[in-house]
């Protein structure tokens, strides 16, 4: 396909580059992917009066690196410092916009996706929320405990995919079709991630894609949240995320979905490994 027909309809007489296409399941699908996928975002806020600064400096766009985990619905959750910048902003202004950056590693990166997501964060005492941090963040333990840490999680409103050249979507909340939060695999998610990273211990790593340059997955994977959509990895400092086949609301049909990919995966030619 041509870059004429990629564009297509997308980009009208008269306009200086494409318009947005309209949202679709597979657009949706990928953003949510994003979301979840990844462990780190920029963070942007309105910043407040900056200290030393004169009063019209305030309300430039402050961007931040943050590391990032999802609740069960896919809400993104930060792990935020009082004395940080970005937390002085919010506590002005709680709309925030993540850059969800899915281009590393390409030689031409503005052919990967990439994913901004708006919304508003507010400071969560929901102990769930702080679990799934600390899981997908086992070194945050170190500092999560000082009284200016606090978890915070973002409401989602719309969400803007870019996922290459031409292909670039706008998504409002309900067409993001992020799910509920399912309170029995929410209750139950920490007895049954012990019990699936004992079971599947030296399967995991059949289920992450092999590192750059390297012939060898590696060992020590292990399984840090579940959700309905699926699950997520890590290993040292790298994650991965899995999907699987179906949503499941219900801990024991996410370790019937967990062994099915398991199984796939372990069979010769199996294709294992985040989709």
């Amino acid at each position: 396909m041509s870059a004429t027909e990629a564009l297509g309809a997308s980009s009208p007489r008269g306009t200086d580059g494409p318009s947005p296409l309209p949202a679709t399941p597979d657009a949706a699908g990928q953003a949510r992917r994003l979301m979840r996928g990844y462990d780190r975002a920029t963070l942007a806020t309105a910043q407040a009066e900056p200290k030393d600064a004169a009063p019209d400096d305030a309300g430039w766009p402050y961007p931040s690196l943050v590391l990032v985990a999802s609740d069960h619905d896919g809400s993104p959750l930060l792990l935020l410092s009082t004395l940080a910048e970005h937390t002085r902003n919010l506590a002005r202004d709680p709309r925030v916009g993540l850059l969800f950056d899915g281009t590393g590693g390409l030689a031409q990166p503005l052919t990967g996706a990439r994913l901004s997501v708006l919304g508003r964060a507010a400071r969560s005492d929901e102990p769930r929320h702080r679990a799934r941090f600390l899981r997908r963040h086992p070194d945050a333990a170190f500092y999560a405990g000082f009284a200016d840490f606090a978890v915070y999680r973002v409401a989602v409103e719309r969400a803007h995919l870019v996922a290459g050249f031409g292909r670039i979507h706008w998504l409002s909340k309900d067409a993001l079709g992020l799910p509920g939060v399912p309170s029995a695999l929410a209750e139950a998610e920490s007895d049954t991630l012990a019990a699936l990273n004992a079971a599947h211990a030296a399967a995991l790593p059949l289920l992450v894609p092999l590192p750059p340059g390297s012939a060898e997955r590696g060992e020590g994977w292990t399984l840090t949240g579940l959700d309905p959509e699926g699950c997520d990895l890590r290993c040292g400092g790298y994650v991965a995320r899995v999907d699987f086949d179906e949503r499941t609301n219900h801990p024991e049909s996410a370790r019937l979905a967990l062994a099915a990919l398991v199984q796939r995966a372990a069979r010769p030619g199996g294709t294992g490994g985040p989709r």
